[in-house]
């Protein structure tokens, strides 16, 4: 088992009564990095948060893009595949209330000899996704394009 741990903080700015108070917030993670964060602009109007700040939505978006790449780096690594690039420009869908889906499209460069056909490089985001911790964690819809 591991832990891993995350400290949010936020401190009123504003009326909080009246529901004008700013959004934007801290995460401030173990290895020292801290990031700035706030309600999406698309939930909360402005001035109360910030374009800037990484949203929740867009963090789980990018914690499931990031497992699903380091799983099939992994992967790939064990079979003997050589990636030299991977570029994900992956989304989440808002509806009704949750993020009902995240679509990935990874763009991947392979070196050395050892290439994957079509049907292997599928196997390989297959497996990726059927053993990453976050994709197995939650109920969203997460495909591959």
């Amino acid at each position: 088992m591991s832990i891993h741990r995350a400290t949010i903080e936020w401190k009123k700015e504003g009326d909080f009564a009246r529901k004008k108070y700013l959004r934007t917030h801290r995460w401030r993670f173990d290895g020292g990095i801290e990031v700035q964060a706030a309600a999406s602009p698309s939930v909360v109007p402005k001035p109360w948060t910030v374009d800037e700040a990484v949203d929740p939505e867009e963090a789980f978006v990018a914690a499931v893009s990031s497992c699903h790449m380091l799983t099939f780096l992994f992967h790939a690594s064990n079979d003997g595949y050589v990636v030299e690039s991977y570029v994900d420009e992956a989304e989440g869908h808002l509806r009704d209330g949750w993020l009902a889906e995240i679509v990935l499209r990874p763009r991947l460069e392979f070196g050395g000899e050892k290439r994957p056909d079509a049907a292997e490089l599928q196997q390989l985001h297959h497996r990726a996704h059927e053993e990453c911790f976050i994709a197995r964690s939650v109920k969203t819809n997460i495909r591959v394009e």
